[in-house]
């Protein structure tokens, strides 16, 4: 029988997390059209030994170095060739109905191209988690937020964002996409390293005319932080520079420079905010952000113009009008539904 989904969950040094959450997703995703994969990122801890002994009803495929995130992700799918790819966190205790919603979704409008389920924090399971909540957004000015957490203000989760919607990206820690836009799109920039990528990849196929949807009838739970803690100086730096990079590579035209430059003075004051409060690490990290994305003008222009002959669709609902960051700190909205903001059905 012909896989249909294959479920990727990518893994460096994890052995602890797989044998926390990988009984769970293999009681609860295994079936004869589906396959389980663990892809090692080159870990030097015993993951490797862990899948083999362990998990037997597992593929291991290593790599041969530490790729990071995204391109570990494109090393890891280049060769599969299945209908649909699940990409999964490691540290993502799934629950029993999760799958089906998800591929039901995607088998029955061939214009979504990815979907994520609602994703709640493990630690605090009724509150929504950071990288996903209930589907992402982004503003104006390219700040990411999602429905259910804006910025760092996480909501309790009472079931008000239960309805499918159209979304600006879903979260690559529970990401299921066609396999075939994977292989169009060539998968994640592997420039970003780790961080946004799964908005750049959203952003090209949203610019191709595909819908991003969130379908809270699944629902996982994430621990998160495993990689890079919240907050941490080189998640800074990988925010900054990649949410530059995303920028440039996908504004339109008309849009381009001068959403550039108010980003500019934006990350401007938020680094002089970083040097008034003593954090002077997180400081330095912006500035060489902002060195790197100047270094990288040039690679990004390229990508930008290979990417442009494909672009059908510019105007998307789903980026929000306004500045997430002025409703944030000065308006003091703090919650998805205090937005001025049109959401999108699912049809």
């Amino acid at each position: 029988m012909r896989i249909k989904l294959s479920i990727v969950i990518l893994n460096w040094n994890g052995s602890h997390h797989l044998r926390r959450f990988l009984p769970g997703v293999v009681k609860y995703s295994s079936y004869d059209w589906s396959e389980i994969i663990v892809a090692d990122n080159f870990s030097d801890d015993d993951s490797r030994s862990v899948i083999e002994m362990e998990f037997p009803q597992v593929k291991l495929m290593p790599l041969d170095r530490n790729y990071g995130f995204a391109e570990g992700y494109n090393q890891a799918l280049k060769h599969l060739n299945s209908d649909y790819f699940l990409l999964l966190n490691s540290d993502v205790e799934v629950t029993e109905n999760w799958l089906h919603p998800l591929l039901k979704i995607m088998d029955i409008n061939p214009l979504i191209g990815a979907c994520q389920p609602k994703i709640l924090s493990l630690n605090q399971p009724e509150k929504f988690e950071y990288a996903g909540a209930s589907g992402g957004f982004i503003d104006h000015f390219g700040y990411p937020f999602c429905r259910g957490r804006i910025l760092n203000s996480l909501e309790v989760d009472n079931g008000q964002y239960d309805n499918p919607i159209s979304v600006f990206w879903t979260s690559g820690a529970t990401m299921l996409i066609r396999a075939k836009l994977w292989h169009e799109s060539d998968g994640f920039d592997a420039d970003f390293w780790a961080h946004m990528e799964e908005i750049d990849l959203c952003w090209r196929l949203k610019n191709r005319g595909f819908h991003m949807v969130v379908v809270p009838e699944s629902k996982v739970f994430h621990l998160g932080g495993g990689s890079l803690p919240y907050g941490s100086p080189q998640k800074i730096y990988l925010n900054f520079r990649n949410n530059l990079f995303l920028l440039y590579k996908n504004l339109p035209k008309q849009r381009l420079y001068l959403t550039i430059l108010f980003r500019m003075v934006l990350d401007g004051v938020a680094a002089v905010q970083f040097l008034l409060t003593g954090q002077f690490n997180a400081f330095v990290k912006v500035l060489g952000a902002h060195r790197e994305f100047y270094k990288s003008l040039g690679r990004l222009r390229r990508k930008r113009e290979v990417l442009l002959p494909n672009v059908t669709h510019v105007n998307h609902p789903e980026i929000y009008k306004g500045s997430i960051i002025f409703d944030f700190f000065l308006a003091k909205k703090r919650k998805f539904s205090t937005l001025n903001f049109p959401i999108v059905g699912v049809k």
